[in-house]
């Protein structure tokens, strides 16, 4: 384990897919939330829904070291569930030794919401609240990602600093238009294409509006959505 080791955290939202992480010893993350591979040395599991009911709060109860990742259907990946509408959906199916526990676990006084949350190995030994996963560009890119979505707005692949080494981007995201890709970034090559600087120092407002504007420019949201897990 070293401080800059790369820590994912995911969700689990369901009992069962609770059971495949403590029983066989792997999680499922949809391909098209990381089009580019699973690059992180740990796991983290944020428990929710029915997974978390029998427990005091929503929280971060559990951590593996990736072992192992294999690309598969999800009907191949969930049999017993090879009827569903998203049977054709395609899902990393990463896989760990171990899985131990996160004892006391990181938990969610505020509720904010929580996706997917890159961080790193020193920032995760540390945190004791969700909010302590966060770097200060990485907490602002997250507020900005969530009001947008408050807006109907539904950016993709968040990006953090903890993947900078990887992707050479600083936190942000990416918003799909008709004409194209909006681009928005703490830190960014010059040369990206369609990039939005994501500034600290503006208001949220100025900040919502510049980007609001600018995916009209781009000929609106694409009328179709990526679909949900």
């Amino acid at each position: 384990m070293f401080p800059d080791d790369r820590v994912l955290v995911g969700v689990i939202n369901r009992k069962r897919d609770l059971n495949y992480l403590l029983q066989e010893n792997w999680y499922r993350i949809p391909q098209e939330q990381m089009p580019d591979g699973v690059y992180v040395e740990y796991i983290a599991l944020y428990l929710s829904g029915s997974a978390a009911r029998k427990l005091p709060s929503t929280g971060i109860y559990y951590l593996g070291r990736k072992s192992g990742v294999e690309l598969l259907y999800r009907r191949d990946l969930l049999p017993k569930e090879a009827n569903h509408k998203n049977a054709d959906r395609t899902y990393y199916k990463v896989q760990f030794d171990s899985v131990q526990g996160r004892t006391p676990p990181i938990t969610n006084p505020t509720n904010r919401p929580v996706s997917f949350i890159y961080t790193t190995w020193d920032r995760f030994v540390k945190s004791q609240v969700i909010a302590d996963l966060y770097s200060q560009s990485d907490y602002f890119v997250d507020r900005i990602y969530h009001a947008l979505r408050d807006q109907q707005i539904r950016p993709d692949l968040l990006h953090w600093d903890a993947q900078k080494s990887k992707t050479g981007y600083g936190a942000g995201f990416r918003i799909i238009c008709e004409k194209g890709t909006l681009n928005a970034y703490t830190n960014a090559p010059s040369d990206t294409n369609n990039l939005y600087q994501l500034d600290m120092n503006k208001p949220d407002d100025s900040i919502m509006r510049e980007i609001e504007a600018r995916i009209a420019s781009m000929g609106g949201l694409v009328a179709i959505g990526l679909p949900h897990t």
